[in-house]
């Protein structure tokens, strides 16, 4: 799983550019779809609750500051760890300060 944090949550950008990103974003899913890797994927609202601790106390958010807010994941097939990390070359938002964390999603028999 690709799980993306900060980037680019600029309020203030242009319509052209925020077109030119959403193309670069496609242009990625694309290239995962055509290779079988891309699994699926959303992109996630901005704010959310956060529940915590035993007495379950309901948090507004956002919670945490912009450059760790998750904005959207992919899940994705990888042969390694390695080769997930490698698949991230090509995120769009790296050049605007995102950041991936790459997990393995454990299989659970039920």
């Amino acid at each position: 799983m690709l799980i993306f944090q900060g980037g680019m949550h600029n309020e203030n950008a242009s319509p052209e550019f925020m077109q030119q990103q959403m193309g670069k974003w496609m242009a990625w899913i694309e290239k995962l779809s055509k290779s079988g890797q891309y699994v699926s994927g959303e992109p996630l609202t901005p704010g959310g609750k956060l529940i915590a601790g035993k007495n379950k106390t309901v948090t507004d958010g956002p919670y945490t500051e912009g450059k760790e807010v998750v904005g959207g994941f992919f899940v994705i097939k990888a042969a390694s760890l390695d080769e997930a990390v490698k698949i991230c070359d090509d995120y769009p938002d790296f050049e605007n300060g995102g950041s991936i964390q790459v997990r393995q999603v454990m299989k659970m028999d039920m």
